[in-house]
């Protein structure tokens, strides 16, 4: 008995877990069922001996036939079998089960039905109302499933869906779900071919498909066309994507997606994929011969043939090394923004810019336990049509390193980078409505030490430069009897530099053009002091610290007579006030004796979150104050740092719990008290909604360009408006301008099986022709079926 019972449930499994393999197709009156547990098999001494378990057993010997009746229930190789009744025919070979059928395999799937009868071989057989629920939460169901030839199985009535039944009203129609009067499941093509079918939502049809096929789920991944996408703009009109997949191997696969467009015919890309065992890597190549290409007249675009190619890998050496590379070549430089491409960037950009520039690089980068290496090489392609003003940087090097032991008692760390450019073209910024159209400057000032011109700033130097630092640090706390904190450090930089500076227009009035060399040295050393006092209250613990920092230091030698291409932005506030060195890069170094001092108060509320405050101003004791030397970028002048006492820093940060946070950073005129730099943040995060709220009020600076005082009003947030609706919104507001320039408005819908997204996006783009930046408009519909279908319309 025991061997006739295995092999039928041998067969019965075989059967049931190719059937459940065939979706896509989905739920034809869904019931909802909370899937219960797996039924857990009893031990047994061998996996390959089955185990029945039912009220009555009987043996048929003269009809060759035995029945098992009454919550009958099968365990063999981790599958399990539930019926009211099973039998099992030796002449016929075949097995027949009925009544309240649950099949359970190892992998999770669960298919339902009311009776089955299948042969021993598995060449023919039958399931009524059949019911399959996967692993991966896809839904099938069929009046009757038919199975033939050993390779075909016909689904009668089938319908299919990726969402689940609704939980209060189990005979509402899901979400979404496709029915087919006929689902033929090729078994060893793994294809699932739909005859006459509908895609319906909520039971509504919307679209009618005569015919059509998608892999089964089994499939990863497999040849076909996926589901076409409708972008359009102005430069191409209209067009229509369909994509072809091709899955050439395990390891690599490629997608073909011609683009038919109404103006300017048809645009073909391709890209190439291949994973190996230490990495992987993609190209994409594009190509287009414009029918119209006078519809560009007087713009890049204007030309027969357009192309570009894009490439990206990352390969792994050991557990800490890793090298790979970004690479773009085009055509023109407007080819991306006219046709929205880009695979590997995202070809709208973020809400309020797009994107500027293209990079390629190789790079090799390593991460110890305390220590960093980083060495890329980098080519920057513009978007703005001011190639010849990019730097092209061959390499750039970064190292640091913190040693594992104590030196001298302290920390000991040093760090060097090494940069090497080349610029073809001068980049002037005017700063000032007096600045010429051609760019050149006048000397504001025949001081050595004040060598800014009135009309414009370089931003960027034409020729060749190169610098190597190389800095060590060391510092160690001492806390002593009565709780003062006393951290001496000490620090020694040095800056090899080579300034090979083309004699362009008016370059001269910033630097000397020629060949420059300059060896920069800067010892530091320094005392940091802190003394907290802790008050602790029934309702929290205040802790006050006084901080105060002494640096003694030569002047910075060089300072504003060489190039700066990495430290030219500067903002002094709490976050830089202790730094030894405020300046953001290499190019520029600290110099001349300095004291920063400020008081910092943090309380701990016991049920009333964390106040942080910090208030604090710098003063230049002795030798030349760096910040108010004018550079080629006039870095550091109006920073609020130029004169012997700064201007006055402040920050308060307030959380009272996981909802609500605040912070507002500021920077006093340390004369008169004005607000010179304000902002305010606010955000909160509720189940439902989240907001965040920014408001920015900036003095002018003239210096720097900025001629007028700026203040605005960044906003963005969410809202959960219904179950799985959600609305988004940002929007900045120009104060000074009394206008709202950018923002974003969208709207989703997302649960478990279905994505609906729209946005309408208005930013900032670059336009032939222009120098600055325009308002582009965009919306972008996302539609997505879960293992079905996904489409994106931009235009």
């Amino acid at each position: 008995m025991r061997p006739l019972l295995a092999l039928a449930l041998m067969l019965a499994g075989a059967t049931l877990l190719d059937l459940a393999a065939t979706a896509p197709a989905a739920a034809q009156g869904f019931v909802y069922n909370q899937r219960p547990p797996k039924p857990k098999p009893p031990r047994v001494a061998n996996d390959n001996q089955m185990l029945v378990q039912a009220v009555e057993v009987d043996y048929d010997y003269n009809n060759s036939r035995v029945v098992a009746n009454g919550n009958v229930q099968l365990f063999y190789n981790g599958t399990s079998v539930e019926a009211d009744k099973v039998i099992y025919d030796q002449k016929t070979k075949r097995l027949h089960a009925e009544g309240n059928i649950r099949m359970t395999d190892a992998d999770g799937k669960i298919t339902y039905a009311n009776s089955l009868d299948l042969s021993d071989d598995y060449r023919d057989g039958f399931v009524d109302s059949l019911r399959v629920d996967t692993e991966d939460e896809t839904r099938m169901a069929a009046t009757r499933a038919d199975r033939s030839s050993g390779n075909y199985t016909v689904f009668e009535n089938g319908v299919y869906t990726a969402c689940a039944p609704c939980k209060d009203d189990p005979k509402k129609p899901p979400l979404w779900q496709v029915k087919g009067a006929r689902i033929i499941h090729d078994q060893k093509e793994k294809m699932l071919y739909f005859e006459s079918g509908q895609l319906e939502f909520l039971g509504v049809p919307m679209a009618y498909l005569p015919y059509f096929s998608t892999p089964d789920p089994t499939v990863k991944r497999k040849s076909g066309f996926l589901m076409p996408n409708f972008p359009s703009s102005t430069a191409f009109g209209f067009g229509v994507e369909i994509p072809y997949y091709w899955a050439i191997a395990p390891d690599y696969d490629a997608t073909f997606t011609p683009r038919i467009t109404s103006k300017q015919g048809v645009l073909m890309q391709a890209e190439f994929r291949q994973r190996l065992d230490s990495g992987a890597y993609q190209v994409r190549l594009y190509g287009i011969d414009q029918l119209d290409p006078g519809a560009l007249a007087g713009q890049p675009g204007d030309r027969q043939f357009r192309g570009g190619v894009e490439t990206k890998g990352q390969f792994a050496i050991n557990d800490k090394w890793v090298w790979g590379w970004d690479g773009v070549a085009l055509t023109d430089y407007y080819f991306f923004s006219d046709y929205r491409l880009s695979q590997f960037k995202d070809p709208y950009g973020s809400f309020m810019n797009l994107p500027t520039e293209a990079i390629s690089q190789l790079y090799l980068t390593g991460v110890g336990d305390r220590s960093f290496f980083d060495v890329r090489t980098m080519y920057y392609l513009s978007f703005s049509g001011n190639q010849q003003q990019v730097p092209v940087v061959y390499p750039v090097l970064d190292y640091a390193n913190v040693l594992n032991r104590p030196v001298f008692g302290g920390e000991f760390s040093y760090k060097t980078n090494f940069v090497n450019l080349t610029r073809n073209d001068a980049v002037f910024d005017p700063i000032t409505t007096r600045a010429n159209t051609s760019g050149l400057c006048t000397m504001a000032s025949a001081d050595p030490l004040a060598r800014m011109p009135s009309q414009c700033l370089l931003r960027g130097v034409p020729g060749t430069y190169t610098r190597l630092t190389a800095e060590a640090q060391w510092r160690r706390s001492y806390t002593d009897s009565i709780g003062e904190i006393w951290t001496p450090f000490a620090s020694v930089r040095a800056d090899a530099i080579n300034a090979e500076i083309s004699n362009q227009p008016g370059v001269s009035n910033f630097l000397p053009t020629g060949d420059t060399q300059a060896l920069r040295v800067m010892p530091t050393v320094g005392l940091e002091y802190r003394y907290p006092f802790i008050n602790v209250q029934p309702w929290g613990t205040t802790t006050l610290e006084p901080i105060a920092q002494v640096i003694i230091r030569p002047n910075e030698s060089y300072a504003g007579k060489l190039p700066n291409e990495d430290a030219q932005s500067m903002v002094f506030d709490t976050s830089n006030l202790f730094s030894v060195d405020k300046f953001s890069g290499y190019d520029r170094v600290e110099g001349g004796g300095r004291a920063n001092v400020g008081v910092q108060a943090t309380t701990q509320f016991d049920r009333g979150g964390t106040v942080k405050t910090l208030f604090g101003q710098s003063y230049q004791l002795f030798g030349m104050n760096s910040f108010a030397v004018q550079d080629v970028t006039n870095t550091g002048v109006d920073s609020g740092l130029q004169r012997a006492a700064s201007d006055y820093v402040a920050s308060v940060d307030y959380s009272p719990n996981r909802t609500y946070t605040f912070s507002v950073r500021s920077r006093f005129d340390q004369q008169t008290w004005e607000v010179q730099r304000f902002e305010a943040e606010a955000k909160a995060n509720f189940d439902r909604w989240s907001v965040a709220v920014t408001y920015g009020d900036y003095a002018a600076q003239p210096d720097l360009g900025y001629l007028t005082r700026r203040e605005g009003v960044l906003g963005s947030g969410s809202v959960k408006i219904a179950n799985n609706w959600v609305l988004t919104g940002a929007a900045r507001w120009d104060l000074e301008a009394n206008k709202i320039n950018q923002y974003v408005i969208g709207a989703g819908y997302v649960d478990d099986c279905f994505v609906l997204a729209a946005n309408y996006v208005k930013s900032y783009s670059y336009t032939v022709g222009t120098t600055a930046p325009v308002l582009n408009n965009t919306f972008m519909l996302q539609i997505g079926l879960r293992t079905l279908a996904n489409t994106t319309v931009g235009f």
